[in-house]
């Protein structure tokens, strides 16, 4: 076995390792955050309904690219409890948005990780509750990180992304466009879709990993430029995985590599740093393959 071959199995290695030490660290982080007062008690079970969804089976992405991208700018920093906090704000809202577009008036799913959707079984009313729970809840997280980190600046500009990336102009501004739209005619719709309703939001998580770790500016937008694009790829690849938008499948296949390789290319100027987010962008598109 070469020398370059045994460097590229302990970098995979080593890869894996940290996923599983940073995933384990956010569940933890999760299940504690998110409980019944015990003198308060749970009304309507709304907590339950949070942590029902919350706590179900997933993979993390978008705060493990949050704390990827803490970890790029500040090599060698402690990632301390308000990082971490911070980071998780981003799984709330997406776990939020996942709660009310399985709704009966969205897109109307009954299944979700592969067991009964929130309001299958809690009702269409505790539903909405729990995700607007969820969506509040990122944002007091985000502002105690900042009170916490003594840096409430940084946890500012984190607070701005999130919104931007889940507001009116990016996620619910894409399941707006999907619901009130035509299917899309064409890759160029297709991606403009793409970009609101799940690239946005993915591009917030790098944007608030940026701030939380202290980016210059040049590294902040070279993370949200990641973001964006690895984003985009995502949802291209998920698409091809279950078979959506058929007729744009092979222009989609081909466009997901050229995705991933700007996504890498936009990070270029953080050099090694960026070797954690370049193996979650070669990841993707090995897994699409």
């Amino acid at each position: 076995m070469s020398p370059d071959s045994v460097g590229a199995q302990d970098s995979a290695a080593d890869f894996d390792k940290w996923i599983a030490s940073r995933r384990a660290e956010l569940e933890q982080l999760l299940a504690a955050r998110v409980a019944a007062d015990a003198r308060g008690g749970d009304p309507g079970r709304l907590v339950e309904a949070m942590r029902y969804s919350l706590l179900s089976p997933g993979k993390r992405l978008r705060p493990l690219l949050a704390l990827a991208a803490a970890e790029a700018v500040a090599p060698g920093a402690t990632i301390d409890d308000p990082i971490r906090l911070g980071c998780a704000a981003v799984e709330l809202v997406h776990c939020y948005s996942l709660i009310h577009d399985d709704l009966p008036a969205m897109d109307d799913d009954d299944m979700r990780r592969g067991r009964p959707s929130n309001h299958k079984v809690f009702g269409d009313a505790t539903a909405i509750l729990a995700g607007d729970a969820l969506l509040t809840l990122a944002f007091e997280w985000i502002a105690e990180a900042g009170l916490r980190s003594g840096r409430p600046a940084d946890f500012l500009r984190a607070s701005a992304a999130l919104a931007r990336g889940a507001g009116v102009g990016g996620m619910v501004r894409g399941q707006a466009r999907d619901l009130g739209d035509p299917p899309p005619a064409t890759l160029d719709e297709l991606e403009r879709l793409h970009a609101e309703k799940t690239a946005a939001l993915f591009g917030a998580a790098l944007d608030i990993g940026a701030a939380a770790g202290g980016a210059s500016e040049s590294e902040a937008r070279a993370l949200g430029a990641y973001g964006r694009r690895f984003g985009i790829a995502f949802q291209h690849a998920d698409d091809l995985d279950d078979a959506d938008h058929p007729d744009h499948a092979a222009r989609a296949r081909g466009r997901l590599g050229d995705l991933i390789t700007e996504a890498q290319a936009a990070i270029a100027p953080l050099g090694a740093r960026g070797d954690r987010l370049r193996r979650f962008a070669q990841n993707l598109l090995a897994m699409a393959s």
